[in-house]
């Protein structure tokens, strides 16, 4: 009889990504997920749906972001609630090889692209009510939202390529980025 591993989720997961890279994610299966984490068909079911949630599962992200902006500083604009939110949560992503391994699974197939989507809006829709909370009239909270996921697109890609810089400081750049785009600063006269 084998002996019982822990971790069945994260060597689902492992098990999954490995595949989806190496034969491609329509032509996984469940089974063949199961069979390469060391597991049976019925135990992938317990920890996600369906096979796309494998690379989608979890909402501590999620959690993680509105305790931020709850938390933060009553100080803070809306927006550097947010921006100081997404620069802390660097912690609750897995490591970056994983990320960058996902991120091409994802962009090669378009159903995954759909879900991500689906997913960060998930995200910006628990986030509006946080922002609501701290004042932020609703349409405006969900605007603030949309600006601030833009800059996190441009940092994120960032902070993947240059392990030797926090997202953090790569949020506080893009966002820099935007300001000088939105309000270049005006020509010098000669």
């Amino acid at each position: 009889m084998p002996r019982w591993e822990s971790d069945a989720q994260g060597r689902l997961e492992r098990a999954a990504l490995e595949l989806f890279e190496t034969q491609g994610f329509e032509r996984t299966s469940v089974a063949q997920i199961a069979g390469a984490a060391g597991l049976k068909e019925r135990s992938f079911y317990r920890y996600f749906p369906d096979k796309r949630e494998v690379l989608f599962a979890g909402n501590e992200l999620e959690a993680h972001l509105v305790a931020q902006v709850e938390a933060a500083d009553p100080g803070l604009t809306p927006i550097e609630a947010l921006l100081t939110a997404l620069g802390t949560a660097e912690e609750n992503f897995r490591p970056r090889e994983l990320l960058l391994r996902r991120g091409r699974v994802i962009a090669a197939n378009p159903a995954l692209a759909e879900r991500d989507l689906i997913k960060l809006a998930g995200i910006a829709d628990a986030l509006a009510p946080a922002l609501e909370r701290r004042g932020v009239e609703p349409g405006k909270a969900r605007f603030i939202i949309d600006v601030v996921l833009a800059i996190h697109r441009r940092a994120m890609p960032r902070w993947l390529a240059e392990p030797d810089t926090t997202l953090a400081q790569l949020m506080t750049q893009a966002a820099a980025e935007l300001r000088e785009v939105v309000a270049p600063p005006a020509p010098t006269i000669r």
